[in-house]
């Protein structure tokens, strides 16, 4: 049978875009502010940035996408305990990567750790993604491109890492999430492109042929795209709306390192008197 991943034209694949390049530059701009906070808001940042990078980067991206995916005459349908957990997944493993890099100060073999565990985790939250789609014709994957999607995808961790520690400026920030965006939606398509349906009389019990359209219980049950994405996208985009208010009001990490260094010669300054 034949997959549309582009139903709606580039409307999809342009907005998902637009959402993994934004929840990447407010991700690499929390990530800023961690590498100069100390105690707990260090962890504050550091949590901030896993939500923004694996929760609108990588999970709102993959289901915005998700959003203009086909099958003629297919009714297709999410689980939504799935679809949650994968959301848990992808914010999971991106705190655990960044946690391991910052804590080893981005040393060659954290980053490689560190991107080894995130992109095999955000691999995993596409197809636990995808698990999460029930219809009627049987899914099955080529091999080779799932690989290659997992190989794109701890790629673009590790990349998305080395830039979490290394790029400073907003001008820096803005092309590191630009090229973070490229990565992360190429990881989405080239998984989505390894994907195959097969429709044959035995696919279903309840005797869906091909051209036939397919009711919710044919499909396996579970929720629309309408009725559980939507709103699961739209409360991701204003909490990352949030998040963009919160770091453009935050002080810069040039403003803290400044703060520092401001009350640390106060500090010397009243341990000589």
């Amino acid at each position: 049978m034949h997959v549309n991943g582009f139903t709606y034209g580039p409307l999809t694949p342009l907005l998902a875009y637009f959402m993994s390049f934004l929840g990447s530059a407010i991700g690499l701009q929390s990530a800023s502010r961690a590498r100069v906070a100390v105690g707990s808001s260090r962890y504050r940042w550091l949590a901030m940035a896993a939500l923004a990078i694996g929760g609108t980067a990588i999970w709102v991206m993959h289901f915005i996408a998700m959003l203009g995916f086909t099958v003629p005459g297919a009714d297709i349908r999410y689980d939504p305990l799935l679809t949650v957990i994968s959301l848990a997944v992808a914010v999971l493993i991106v705190a655990a990567g960044l946690a391991l890099a910052v804590r080893r100060a981005g040393s060659a073999n954290s980053l490689l750790l560190g991107g080894l565990i995130t992109g095999s985790g955000v691999a995993g939250m596409h197809y636990l993604g995808m698990a999460a789609m029930h219809m009627a014709p049987s899914m099955h994957f080529d091999v080779k491109l799932v690989l290659a999607s997992e190989v794109v995808a701890v790629a673009a961790a590790t990349a998305a890492l080395w830039f979490a520690l290394n790029v400073r400026g907003l001008a820096a920030t803005i092309g590191a999430a630009g090229i973070m965006g490229v990565a992360v939606t190429g990881m989405h398509y080239v998984g989505m492109a390894a994907l195959h349906v097969t429709a044959t009389a035995a696919t279903d019990p309840a005797g869906w042929m091909p051209g036939m359209p397919v009711t919710a219980e044919a499909a396996g049950g579970g929720m629309s795209a309408a009725q559980l994405l939507t709103p699961l996208v739209i409360g991701i985009s204003v909490t990352t709306t949030v998040m963009l208010l919160v770091v453009a009001m935050a002080p810069t990490e040039h403003e803290l390192r400044e703060e520092q260094r401001a009350a640390q010669m106060s500090l010397a300054l009243r341990s000589r008197r």
